[in-house]
């Protein structure tokens, strides 16, 4: 597909941003899927401030912005993504608020956050331990575990609008957090957010992660790319477990595998292609609704030029 970006765009973006550019960027190399065609541009911001530069650049040539955080929930298609794509995880500024709170950039680590909480002796966000990822991409979509979401320790979050950089700040009740959702605006771009957690011993948090993560390892594949959970669990439901009854375990399309070991993921078992991975939603999905009368819905976030 032909770039949006002239020469003298190019030069001009290069001259205006502070932190990384690189055009014609593989996002093969930035899903955890391994999957993904070319974007016309890739950013890594080195401030806030530098990003609003650039959305402000943007939006005077109406050059199309997306927003990609660690892309451990995110299939690119195989055309790619037309204009710039901003990457959110090196906005990595994390600050205590004493006693309780912090204060995360977008591209601060899941794991991270869950480090710094722990050595201080702040519980709340011990779901970490099954999510990774950004604290960006987390927001977006509400992640977490059965120990806990998102929706449970935010207080706000702050984040710019594509259309001209301006900041807006909601409280977390504003943010419409549901499983596995939230209704942050698609137009803006999620740059930091604020957690107010609470004092729990050192011991109890370690173990209640140490639990978490031997329960995940117990049913999770390893050793092939993947994007972890593809659909999201039907209410009273287990994606996975549907899938399996309807005997997709192991199902091929190219180099995209139902796993065999948890059928709610789809892995990279050789070169897979983002319309393999899309040929196996499509057969599961049809295969869950003849046999059980359930529609099931996508968790991974699908981008780029159909």
């Amino acid at each position: 597909m032909r770039s949006v970006f002239s020469d003298g765009d190019r030069e001009s973006l290069s001259a205006t941003a502070q932190g990384a550019v690189r055009f014609d960027e593989p996002m093969s190399r930035h899903t955890t899927l391994r999957i993904g065609g070319t974007a016309d541009a890739w950013f890594e911001p080195d401030s806030i401030s530098d990003l609003t530069s650039i959305l402000m650049w943007c939006a005077e040539r109406s050059i199309p912005v997306s927003v990609v955080g660690s892309g451990s929930n995110l299939l690119v298609l195989d055309r790619g993504i037309r204009g710039l794509v901003v990457a959110t995880r090196s906005l990595r500024r994390l600050d205590l608020l004493p006693p309780t709170s912090f204060v995360a950039e977008a591209g601060v680590s899941t794991g991270r956050l869950l480090k710094e909480a722990t050595e201080r002796g702040l519980g709340g966000v011990e779901f970490l331990g099954g999510v990774p990822g950004t604290i960006g991409g987390g927001l977006i979509m509400n992640a977490g575990t059965n120990l806990g979401d998102f929706k449970d320790v935010t207080a706000s979050v702050t984040s710019l609008r594509i259309s001209n950089g301006s900041l807006v700040t909601r409280a977390g009740h504003q943010c419409g957090f549901g499983y596995r959702h939230s209704s942050l605006p698609q137009n803006e771009i999620v740059v930091s957010a604020t957690f107010e957690l609470y004092p729990r011993p050192r011991g109890e948090i370690e173990q209640a992660v140490r639990d978490l993560k031997d329960r995940r390892a117990e049913r999770e594949p390893k050793g092939f790319p993947n994007a972890g959970s593809i659909f999201k669990n039907p209410p009273g439901l287990f994606a996975g477990k549907l899938i399996e009854e309807a005997g997709l375990k192991g199902r091929r399309a190219g180099g995209a595998e139902v796993s065999p070991k948890h059928a709610n993921w789809i892995v990279n078992v050789g070169d897979a292609l983002a319309a393999d991975v899309l040929h196996l939603v499509d057969v599961a999905r049809q295969a869950v609704l003849e046999k059980f009368g359930v529609t099931l819905e996508m968790e991974v976030k699908v981008v780029g030029e159909p």
